[in-house]
């Protein structure tokens, strides 16, 4: 599978101009009902190649349903520094949450409809709920002492819904895991949930053989709530979803929508793509409205930008790219040799190189990207080693661990040979180019280094959990929530688990620590510190609470150098000014959001 970027993570000109069987579409201002805003063109980010037999099932992996489209969640969170529970309205007209996060009380848009008419009702928000319990989402996972789980589902009137947490292992991040949720109409999805489900829930969040039986019921629904394919999309959003064909997905305005007035378009055209080859030459052509990011090098950018009413917006995006390390495996058990490569990477050149217009360097290894490690941990950023490119220094790193010189080469302690094996998948154009880089910037210092890449994503995730890997790029600093920025470096990745609040550790190579750190680290001017704790304690950890233990896990982070933090990435979104206005200013909130989202919010206005 291709992707867009790594970051995206979480992705033929032919199909372009494929048109949807049936009938067409225009881009004529004022061509339908409603907001007179004509075709929106744009394509889903999140995954290549439109499947034209998937059902419009937003838990379907190649379904029809487009986030912020015709696919609604209670909210849409917002692109916060340190705050995980901000949110833009959706489904949810607004909410308020409990001061020790108890609980989340949601009023529903009130004049909120789906696409057939029928209004939107607290029970298609606790049917929804349900559905998401099958499947493990955010906050309705079963996994008994799960953080963060819900306890109680409670509809008290036909437009509030009152969701509690389980307080046994609580989650700063649970009005999100509730606000995350997608919302799906009881009239059409009803049917799957048995009528005994609630009963079997409550029973699943016991111990025993009947609560065992109970949650394998559950979860065994969840194959039906995947497979499920409506009868036709019936949706709550600005759009619904008219026809799907290799090339393209055609979606039409929603009148029932509660913010129908406010929507520009009439139609939304959703281009197939493979790579991102394709979305460069529709960019390039000016075919694409909005593009979320994409990974680009320089020459490419330079054509974009050239195609008439092209336009990039610019904002924070809470990921980091780290080269990680397999310590089990030598040399990289030895922290000097980590270090010394920390040394010798020209992080400048390779962000240059990999990531011009969706990165910046990482000014040093923190496990925080940089804009909110100045919140999380203030002037200590400064107080960081910050691995400056030096070859001298990287020269008597490794001649501390014992590595030896000859005749230009880096040998191992014994002298046989190293050479640094760097893995990325197929299709993440900026890892790739990031490890040609620094495979010539090793073998120019006399490290030998290979660049090997794997099918694809999914084989790349599961053979790096394996340990067949001894260095691997590793998405890190994943925020706005800390525990989740340092669950990257100091979770199960490396041998820390956190089950019912209590955190256990595996020995490398079990339980999917492939990157196999010390469990106990002596960190200077801190002492000795375990970093899976630490990180654990973030879970359920105030602000407040959180930022002195963020700048030992930082400190921790810069000493130990699990993976050198390369550089912190930048959301680059493409739009096109021609035909649409409205966009959102750099550095908004609303960047880590689809278009789709912009419009229901009634930002995005036709050009007149």
């Amino acid at each position: 599978m291709k992707r867009l970027a790594a970051v995206v993570a979480l992705l033929g000109l032919a199909s372009a101009t494929a048109a949807c069987s049936g009938g067409g579409t225009t881009n004529t201002p004022g061509s339908g009902g409603g907001g007179g805003g004509g075709l929106f063109t744009t394509i889903d980010v999140t995954r290549p190649g439109l499947d034209a037999s998937g059902p419009a099932n937003p838990w379907a992996p190649k379904g029809n349903s487009f986030l912020g489209y015709n696919a609604m969640k209670l909210g849409w969170v917002k692109n916060h520094l340190t705050d995980p529970n901000q949110f833009y309205p959706g489904i949810a007209a607004s909410w308020e949450i409990a001061p020790d996060n108890s609980s989340i009380t949601i009023h529903l848009q009130p004049n909120g409809k789906w696409s057939d008419g029928k209004p939107v009702v607290a029970e298609d928000v606790r049917t929804s709920i349900g559905l998401a319990y099958t499947t493990g989402s955010t906050a309705f996972a079963i996994t008994p002492g799960a953080a963060g789980a819900a306890a109680e589902v409670t509809v008290v009137d036909d437009k509030t819904v009152k969701v509690t947490q389980d307080m046994s292992n609580p989650s700063m991040k649970f009005a999100r895991g509730v606000m995350d949720t997608w919302v799906v109409p009881a009239h059409v999805w009803g049917s799957i949930l048995p009528a005994n489900f609630w009963d079997t829930l409550k029973t699943s969040r016991g111990e025993g053989a009947d609560a065992e039986k109970a949650r394998e019921e559950v979860l065994a629904l969840g194959q039906k709530v995947l497979a499920f394919a409506p009868p036709k999309d019936v949706s709550a959003g600005p759009f619904v979803l008219e026809r799907v064909n290799p090339g393209e997905a055609l979606l039409l305005k929603n009148k029932n929508f509660y913010n129908a007035a406010n929507v520009a378009p009439d139609q939304v055209k959703f281009l197939n793509y493979s790579g991102n080859e394709q979305i460069w030459n529709y960019l390039s052509a000016g075919k694409l409205d909005h593009s979320g990011f994409v990974a680009a090098p320089a020459d490419v950018m330079n054509r974009i930008k050239q195609a008439p009413g092209s336009n990039t917006i610019k904002g924070f995006s809470p990921v980091a790219v780290g080269m990680a390390f397999n310590q089990s495996k030598k040399p990289y058990d030895n922290v000097h040799v980590r270090r010394g490569l920390a040394y010798l990477i020209d992080r400048d050149q390779v962000t240059k190189v990999a990531s011009p217009e969706g990165g910046t360097p990482a000014v040093t290894t923190s496990g925080i990207h940089q804009k909110p490690a100045q919140e999380w941990i203030g002037a200590e950023l400064n107080n960081l080693e910050p691995y400056k490119h030096d070859a001298a220094k990287a020269e008597a790193e490794f001649k501390e661990a014992g590595l030896q010189k000859k005749d230009g080469k880096w040998t191992l302690a014994d002298g046989s040979p190293w050479k640094v094996t760097m893995n990325a998948p197929s299709g993440f154009s900026d890892w790739i180019s990031a490890q040609e880089n620094i495979k010539s910037q090793l073998v120019e210092a006399g490290v030998d280094a290979e660049v090997v890449t794997v099918a694809d994503y999914p084989v790349y995730l599961e053979e790096i959990a394996a340990g067949k890997y001894d260095v691997g790029f590793w998405l890190m600093a994943l925020g706005p929530a800390p525990y989740d920025i340092y669950q990257r470096l100091y979770g199960v990745s490396n041998g820390w688990s956190n089950v019912a609040g209590k955190v256990k550790h595996s020995a490398p190579g079990k339980s999917g620590n492939w990157m196999g750190g010390a469990e106990e680290i002596d960190v200077e001017g801190v002492g000795k510190v375990n970093p899976g704790e630490l990180t654990a304690k973030l879970n359920a950890a105030s602000a407040e609470d959180a930022k002195p233990i963020m700048t030992q896990l930082a400190k921790t982070a810069n000493q130990d150098l699990p993976a050198i933090q390369l550089w912190d990435y930048v959301n680059t979104q493409f739009t096109n000014t021609a035909r649409f206005t409205g966009w959102p200013e750099q550095d908004s909130d609303l960047l880590r959001l689809t278009a789709g989202v912009w419009i229901q919010l009634g930002m995005i206005k036709a050009k007149q």
